[in-house]
């Protein structure tokens, strides 16, 4: 067994597929599927089931996975502590952010990276906030800029920000003419948030204290920019973070902007990362790239 046929069994896992792993590892199919036949001889166990197309894999399959992954990690970290030392600011960089930040902050803040760091090779991935910190522990993303402290105590955060929440009104509905807008004055049938899975909606869900959440006016949508847009076509009203409404995401005239007159309607901003990251000095470095990308608006903490 070595590390190569770690990797081909952590392919054919993720792919159910012989081929289809075959092609990501850059080998045939006979290549892979031969691997794979030593390592179950070798350790006297079947690893998957073989059955039609699809290839899954067996209890004792998914137990080695779990270790094989702990180990790939292991030897990537080897390797990026290594990079890191010779050149802090070189190597590669996986960077990753949820949706409700990534099309208002991201752009920046990797055109100016690139302009900081011009030895370092920069990936993206957005996702929402469950399997960014997935990715984190299993080591596929070194960072990633989320909205919510971290649950796991293998990994820790830099503070970035703190984001106010803002309402959105069509322009004719009546709560424009309320002098101080509270969460008590937002309607909930009226109310258009993002669906179950992202964060944003959970900590809109929490400022309110609704009581029975499922009566929100649900849309099938996962954008701010459309929310925005069904505010200003009069389909409801929203609560948004603030760098949504810059730039080519506002929708000017048709929609309300108010300020929400509550001390917990903001949410804060982090970078987070493992504590085990070989990196840190490359992310603290990261982070001011960050703040040097925020509107003026926006308060760092």
């Amino acid at each position: 067994m070595n590390l190569r046929d770690l990797r081909y069994l952590q392919a054919l896992a993720e792919e159910q597929h012989f081929g289809r792993a075959a092609r990501i590892c850059n080998v045939s199919q006979p290549t892979l599927s031969v691997q794979i036949k030593k390592m179950e001889v070798d350790l006297g166990v079947e690893l998957v089931e073989r059955s039609g197309r699809t290839v899954i894999l067996t209890d004792v399959g998914q137990n080695i996975l779990a270790l094989a992954k702990d180990a790939l990690a292991s030897i990537d970290h080897i390797y990026s502590t290594a990079e890191t030392a010779r050149d802090p600011y070189s190597g590669q960089l996986q960077l990753g952010s949820i949706p409700t930040i990534s099309p208002y902050l991201i752009p920046q803040a990797i055109r100016q990276s690139k302009a900081m760091f011009p030895r370092l090779k920069l990936g993206f991935l957005e996702d929402i906030t469950e399997r960014l910190n997935e990715a984190l522990l299993q080591g596929t993303l070194d960072v990633a800029i989320l909205a919510t402290e971290p649950e796991d105590p293998r990994l820790e955060v830099i503070n970035l920000y703190r984001e106010p929440f803002s309402v959105i009104l069509p322009k004719e509905h009546p709560l424009n003419e309320t002098e101080d807008l509270d969460v008590e004055d937002l309607t909930l049938n009226e109310l258009i948030l993002l669906p179950e899975g992202h964060c944003f909606r959970d900590q809109a869900v929490d400022l309110c204290q609704f009581a029975q959440p499922s009566a929100l006016h649900e849309v099938n949508v996962s954008s701010m920019e459309t929310i925005i847009s069904l505010v200003a076509a009069g389909q409801g009203i929203s609560l948004i973070p603030s760098m949504a409404l810059g730039g080519r995401w506002n929708a000017g005239d048709d929609v309300c902007v108010r300020t929400l007159n509550h001390p917990n309607a903001y949410r804060q901003i982090n970078l987070t990362f493992r504590k085990s990251t070989p990196k840190r000095q490359l992310l603290d470095s990261l982070a001011d790239v960050i703040l040097d990308s925020l509107p003026e608006e926006m308060c760092a903490v």
